[in-house]
């Protein structure tokens, strides 16, 4: 008797290998194994979410009121209070009704826009590199990506202009990311005029992931796409509660801008969910209202940390300039130093023998292959660790098996 398989949807065999998958399982075997492991691999932070949010969702969480389903948009003075960050922030107007809609972390609605917009036939331009559920969110919606080096200039913008004047049928969407996650690659105010007038002419509608919008150094703030003049024509930002609240488990991100796609993204969550814990909005409420100073001291942090590590990296050889916006580092390393290995190699030498955790560069894209990213989230004191391990490893270069 045939031995019965059974298979997963054409979305699932659709998407490509996850890179992440094999340091993943070793740096779970070197835990088990009992190693004191520096974790910089991923974007998660660590310091916890400012005392009076914690408190505010204690008192919401007792209350049963709030133990039943919410809003699948996000309940009314949540979005209100996005609305007025804005207008803060960013100097943008926004109705809260039509405008801005709440999400269950920026990577849930980002995706679900994506299926909301995106279909078979369907394509969107994607920088490479680029976080990677910006590629797989539109391989699931069943669309392709087409890829484009990612950049900040006349030359980028030229690019996506070529391959609207090229492609048929033409691109659907496109997708922006500044700060950029992995490579930190910031852009100036000015920036987004031509892509709107791009979107304009080619009928594109465009989505900006500003997950590390508030996460800034040295002076800089990173400009919002809505700020520049046309952008609720064209397109939607993403933004979240995760980074500059330390609220990354709380789960609350923000689609903000042109009316029909935020519908259209509210279409199809009010299929699948029935909104963030109302507990949880009510703790988001507090900390857009009284936390900004918490956001401050806390990029203060991330400046430092990023100064320490930056500082020691490049004192071993390796390319890692201090970015001015971010969580990562993104730092290129010697040819010398791989020996001819890819960065996932690597990484998973760094893991087994410097017991350093990071982000391989090639699983974001072909561009990031010869970089690492590294997460601002340990201590300076372990920053200054992973360095030392990281220049121990490099001086003795120990060789991994490879399995074949």
């Amino acid at each position: 008797m045939s031995e019965f398989k059974i298979e997963p949807s054409q979305r699932i065999t659709r998407l490509p290998p996850y890179l992440f998958a094999r340091l993943n399982a070793l740096k779970h075997a070197k835990r088990q194994a009992g190693a004191d492991l520096i974790d910089l691999g991923m974007g998660n932070p660590v310091d916890g979410a400012p005392q009076i949010v914690v408190d505010k969702l204690c008192e919401a969480a007792r209350d049963p009121r709030n133990h039943r389903y919410s809003a699948s948009r996000g309940i009314k003075g949540l979005r209100n209070e996005m609305a007025k960050k804005y207008a803060r922030n960013w100097n943008v107007e926004l109705d809260p009704e039509k405008e801005v809609l709440a999400c269950i972390g920026s990577k849930e609605g980002f995706s679900h826009m994506c299926l909301a917009m995106l279909g078979p036939g369907d394509t969107a331009i994607v920088p490479d590199p680029a976080f990677p559920i910006h590629n797989y969110a539109v391989a699931l919606a069943g669309a392709n990506v087409i890829s484009l080096p990612l950049g900040c200039d006349q030359k980028f913008i030229d690019n996506i202009v070529m391959v609207c004047e090229h492609l048929y049928p033409k691109p659907k969407l496109l997708i922006l990311n500044y700060p950029h996650n992995p490579t930190a690659m910031t852009v100036d105010e000015g920036f987004f005029e031509p892509i709107i007038d791009i979107a304009k002419r080619f009928g594109i509608a465009v989505i900006h992931d500003f997950a590390y919008g508030e996460t800034c150094f040295d002076g800089y703030k990173a400009p919002s796409f809505l700020s520049a003049k046309g952008a609720k024509d064209v397109g939607v930002e993403f933004t979240t509660m995760s980074k500059p609240y330390s609220m990354a488990g709380f789960r609350i991100g923000f689609a903000a801008g042109n009316k029909d796609m935020i519908d259209y993204l509210a279409t199809i969550k009010g299929y699948y969910d029935y909104g963030i814990f109302q507990a949880v909005q009510i703790a988001g409420i507090i900390a857009m209202r009284h936390c900004a100073k918490d956001i401050i001291e806390q990029n203060k942090k991330y400046q430092s940390r990023r100064d320490v590590l930056c500082d020691g990296l490049t004192r071993i050889g390796w390319e890692a300039p201090k970015p001015r916006a971010g969580m990562f580092v993104w730092a290129k390393i010697p040819q010398e130093h791989l020996k001819g290995k890819n960065t996932l190699d690597y990484s998973m030498d760094l893991v087994e023998y410097a017991e350093v955790a990071v982000a391989a560069g090639g699983a974001f894209g072909e561009n990031g292959e010869g970089y690492v990213r590294i997460a601002l989230v340990e201590n300076e004191q372990r920053l200054r660790q992973a360095v030392r391990n990281i220049s121990r490893f490099v001086r003795e270069k120990p060789v991994r098996k490879t399995k074949q």
